[in-house]
C-alpha cells in the first residue's frame, strides 16, 4: 500500500527584513520571486539546474563574507538575506560594465537588440554600468553552418551556458557545448560541425533560453524587437499533444513563433522543430482559402460553404443507401481541436450509424 508523501518542510527566512516562508530545497531566487521581490538573473532558467554562472543574482547572506548567487543558494531556517544594498548595486554596475566591454553595443553604448530580447540590455538600461575599455575576445562562431533555423553570434554570447545546459538537461541530445578555454571559450559543436551534422533536433530551445540574443532564428526579421508586433496565444496543430505557443504578427503576417514562459502551460516553455519553425504554411500561396467542388467536368471549382457541405452530405448518403453505413469511414486530425474531433465521432456514430471512426494521433 502506497504511503502518502510527507509534506515539504517549511520554515521562515528573512528577505530584506520581511519574514517569508521557504520550503526545503528552495533557493533564494525561488522564494524571492514568490514574494514579488525582483532579483535579476541571466543564467537562470527554472527548467535547468542552478549554475550560478552569470553572477548577476548575487545577494548578501548574513554570516557570509562574500556575496552569494541567489539562484543557487539553498535556503536554511532563520537565514537573513538582503537583495538590494549599496554593495550589491556597486557589484552589478561593475559586472554589467564588464559584460558590455565584451559585448557588441549600439550607438547608445547599450548591448544591441536582435530578433530576440536582450535581457542584458534591459538590465543595463535600469542602472549606470561602469564604463570599461572594450576587450578583444577571439570567440569563433559557425558562419558556415547551413542549418535553416538557428544562427549563433559569438559577439553577443556571455557564456551563461543556458543553451548548452538546455540541450543537455531538457532535450538530452548534447548537440552543443562550451569549447576552448579562456577568452576563446565559445558555444560549439563536436568538431565545429554544422548543427545538421550533430545530434541537434533543431527544436530551437537554445534560442528560447538565450538571454542576450546570441542565438536567434534565421527566419525571423533581424529587427523584430523594434517592430510593432501583436502576440497571440494559440495551440500547435502539428500533433495531438496540445502545446501552447505565441504567434508574433506584424502587418497581418506571422513572423515568429515562441513558446510561453516555463511553468505556464503543459509544454513548460518547450516546442519541437515543427511547432517553433514550421509556420510558413500559414501564408503559403497554395493554401486553400475557400471550398472546392469537383464538378462533372472533373475539375475543382470554388463553392460556398453551404453548397460544399450539402454536396458532401449528399455523397455520404448515396454511399450509405447503396452499400450500408459500414461502407463509410471517418478519419479526423490531431490538428483539429478536441471539440472538433468530438463532433467528428458524433457525425460518424449518431448521424451515419457507423463506428468506423479513427483519429491520426492514436497511431
Amino acid at each position: 500500500m502506497n504511503q502518502p508523501r510527507p509534506a515539504l518542510q517549511e520554515f521562515t527566512i528573512e528577505l530584506n527584513g520581511k519574514n517569508c516562508i521557504a520550503k526545503a530545497g528552495e533557493t533564494v531566487v525561488d522564494v524571492a520571486r514568490r514574494e514579488g521581490i525582483d532579483i535579476p538573473t541571466l543564467c537562470h532558467d527554472t527548467r535547468l539546474e542552478p549554475a550560478g554562472a552569470c553572477r548577476v543574482c548575487l545577494v548578501e547572506v548574513e554570516g557570509q563574507r562574500r556575496l552569494q548567487p541567489g539562484c543557487a543558494w539553498v535556503c536554511a531556517p532563520d537565514m537573513k538575506v538582503t537583495t538590494e544594498s549599496e554593495r550589491i548595486e556597486k557589484h552589478r554596475r561593475v559586472l554589467y560594465g564588464m559584460y558590455m566591454a565584451d559585448h557588441r553595443v549600439d550607438a547608445n553604448g547599450l548591448p544591441v537588440a536582435t530578433a530576440n530580447e536582450n535581457q542584458l540590455r534591459t538590465l543595463c538600461e535600469g542602472t549606470t554600468p561602469v564604463k570599461l575599455e572594450a576587450i578583444e575576445a577571439p570567440r569563433v562562431g559557425r558562419p558556415t553552418d547551413v542549418n535553416p533555423y538557428i544562427e549563433f553570434d559569438p559577439e553577443l554570447c556571455i557564456l551563461c551556458a543556458r543553451c548548452t545546459r538546455y540541450c543537455d538537461e531538457v532535450e538530452a541530445v548534447n548537440a552543443i557545448t562550451l569549447a576552448f578555454r579562456g577568452a576563446e571559450t565559445t558555444i560549439s559543436t563536436a568538431g565545429e560541425r554544422g548543427l545538421l551534422d550533430t545530434t541537434c533536433e533543431l527544436c530551437g530551445g537554445c534560442i528560447d533560453t538565450c538571454p542576450t540574443g546570441a542565438l536567434i532564428e534565421k527566419k525571423a526579421p533581424k529587427d523584430l524587437v523594434q517592430l510593432e508586433t501583436k502576440k497571440t496565444r494559440s495551440t500547435c496543430n502539428f500533433c495531438g499533444v496540445g502545446c501552447q505557443l505565441d504567434l508574433h504578427v506584424h502587418n497581418d503576417r506571422v513572423v515568429k513563433v515562441t513558446s510561453p514562459e516555463p511553468g505556464e502551460t503543459l509544454n513548460d516553455g518547450n516546442l519541437c522543430v515543427k511547432g517553433r519553425f514550421a509556420y510558413d504554411f500559414i501564408h503559403h500561396e497554395d493554401r486553400l482559402t475557400e471550398p472546392l467542388i469537383r464538378r462533372e467536368d472533373g475539375e475543382l471549382h470554388p463553392a460556398s460553404w453551404e453548397e460544399a457541405l450539402r454536396y458532401a452530405a449528399d455523397g455520404f448518403n448515396r454511399v450509405k443507401e447503396k452499400f450500408g453505413p459500414d461502407s463509410l469511414g471517418f478519419v479526423s486530425s490531431s490538428r483539429c481541436t478536441g471539440e472538433e474531433n468530438y463532433l467528428m465521432q458524433k457525425l460518424s456514430r449518431a448521424v451515419f450509424a457507423t463506428n468506423n471512426i479513427h483519429q491520426c494521433a492514436a497511431t
